[in-house]
């Protein structure tokens, strides 16, 4: 039998881009790729729990045989495990879900594997991605690698986990409240959320208004050329971002014209965030103006409370609609999700979350959160969702005109920085967790809610060596813009040679 091939054993060295470039000039082969990865998540992964399943066989062979010639051929890559692909399990973080076996690969996934990439396993994520910490029963949970006893982040934590620990240089991601853009923030990596209808969402296994995939990364043109091969509707879509003008990665690798942007350390409801998040925010601030940009302290009017309110609604729909998942299934809990494709049509919802609510106490496999959200939704009306639906309509309107006056507007990511593991209790009243999720995801739903695309850009750690993000959202269909600035700031303040605590390199 033929020796496995050697890791390379420079690929901490590279970003996903120049791992490509190196694969495109026969330098190195996919399968040396793949070893060094797989080696990485041996390495590491123990303690940082981010890759939840692997796929060590099926990557070998493909790298072995020969991945799509697209502009990633042979480059290692994590996928979220909420993102559907044939023949894999896909458990949604979800204790019930551990057996599904997907029978389709959504079109995102699709898109990535024609770029060429090599997919080596699955990350972590919240129960259906409905936290923004990754600490499901199903899986456990994934530890930041800064800080080990704090959280990596959610939903996407353990992509971000992964690419700050240095397993992967790039990772897949999806964001319906802030899910690429909070991880990204907690671990120190870029994060961009896309424009609603800049990347395909078929078939919408989450909601395609609030929801949109992308990645999480350490460079700013690994996430630039992401996009590039990802983007574009899908025939049937309901959203259409314009195409852009260029290539998102050229925009990256270019500085941008002198900007005005708006600055605020004040969330929706008027409440001024940590100090650490401030701080990162005024010195992101004092960095903009040394770049010759015009920098305001600034932000929309609108009413705070009503928006949180409203969108706790709309979030609590989606996850009533995750219910929805097993509708049809009768008394066989175990084998019922099999339906799921035929069932993201059928809405349901009341008549399956009352029936399920009969059986709670056989049904423990569902987190108390999800149940919240549900038991939430049922108890309004849909006249109360569509009110909800126009108060969010009228902000998106309050931050277009606002950016009009404004290139972008930044903010803090989070309320405050990186919280320990447990500091987020399901189990807690729900009145006293939904006020605490106000306080802490009190930034990045507005880009979901809006369609707008926003970013979280690695610029400050705190005393205690953790990170804090900060947080651009830009005009619709604007990622170029922000992606320009995001090269602009990583080539003034570099980020990505910091290492965290645990890290991967060296393996």
């Amino acid at each position: 039998m033929a020796a496995a091939p050697a890791a390379f054993d420079r690929y901490d060295d590279y970003d996903a881009v120049g791992l490509a470039g190196l694969v495109d000039r026969g330098d190195v082969h996919p399968s040396e790729l793949v070893e060094a990865a797989i080696a990485r998540i041996e390495a590491v992964n123990p303690t940082l729990n981010a890759v939840v399943r692997r796929d060590d066989d099926r990557a070998r062979r493909l790298a072995a045989s020969g991945p799509p010639s697209g502009p990633f051929r042979g480059v290692p890559i994590l996928v979220k495990d909420l993102m559907l692909e044939e023949g894999e399990r896909t458990c949604f973080g979800s204790v019930f879900l551990r057996d599904f076996v997907s029978e389709i690969t959504e079109e995102y996934v699709a898109r990535v594997k024609r770029a060429g990439f090599v997919p080596v396993g699955r990350t972590a994520t919240s129960e259906f991605g409905l936290l923004p910490t990754t600490e499901s029963r199903l899986y456990g949970p994934t530890r930041n690698p800064w800080n080990i006893g704090h959280s990596a982040g959610g939903s996407s934590g353990g992509s971000a986990a992964a690419v700050a620990a240095r397993i992967m240089p790039l990772a897949l991601g999806g964001d319906g409240g802030g899910s690429i853009r909070i991880p990204a923030s907690i671990c120190g990596i870029f994060g961009l959320k896309p424009s609603r209808g800049r990347n395909p969402r078929y078939p919408a296994t989450t909601s395609d208004y609030l929801a949109v995939d992308l990645g999480l990364s350490r460079t700013v043109r690994d996430t630039a050329a992401l996009l590039d091969v990802v983007h574009g509707a899908e025939p049937g879509s309901q959203y259409w971002a314009p195409p852009p003008t260029a290539g998102f990665r050229t925009a990256a690798e270019q500085d941008p014209e002198p900007l005005r942007i708006a600055f605020t350390v004040e969330d929706l409801r008027g409440n001024r965030v940590h100090p650490d998040c401030e701080a990162a925010v005024q010195q992101t601030a004092e960095l903009l103006e040394s770049l010759g940009h015009r920098v305001v302290e600034d932000g929309p009017k609108i009413n705070g409370e009503q928006v949180a309110l409203a969108f706790i609604e709309v979030w609590a729909g989606m996850a009533a609609g995750v219910f929805h998942l097993v509708l049809e299934t009768g008394e066989d809990l175990k084998r019922g999700v099999k339906t799921m494709r035929r069932l993201l049509g059928d809405w349901r919802t009341m008549k399956l979350i009352a029936w399920l609510d009969t059986r709670r106490s056989k049904l423990p496999a569902f987190e108390p959160f999800t149940w919240g959200l549900a038991d939430h939704s049922r108890h309004h009306t849909p006249a109360q969702l569509d009110a909800a639906h126009t108060t969010l309509q009228t902000a998106s309107h309050r931050y277009g005109e606002f950016l009009e006056e404004y290139d972008m507007l930044l903010t803090p990511v989070l309320g405050s920085p990186p919280l320990p593991l447990g500091a987020i209790d399901q189990d807690a009243p729900w009145e006293k967790l939904i006020e605490q999720l106000f306080g802490y995801v009190a930034f990045t739903p507005i880009a979901n809610f809006s369609g707008l695309p926003a970013m979280s850009v690695p610029l400050h750690w705190n005393q205690a060596g953790l990170p804090v993000g900060s947080h651009f959202i830009g005009r619709f269909g604007d990622e170029a813009g922000l992606l320009a600035l995001a090269g602009q700031l990583e080539r003034a303040r570099p980020w990505a040679g910091r290492r965290p605590t645990v890290t991967a390199a060296g393996t």
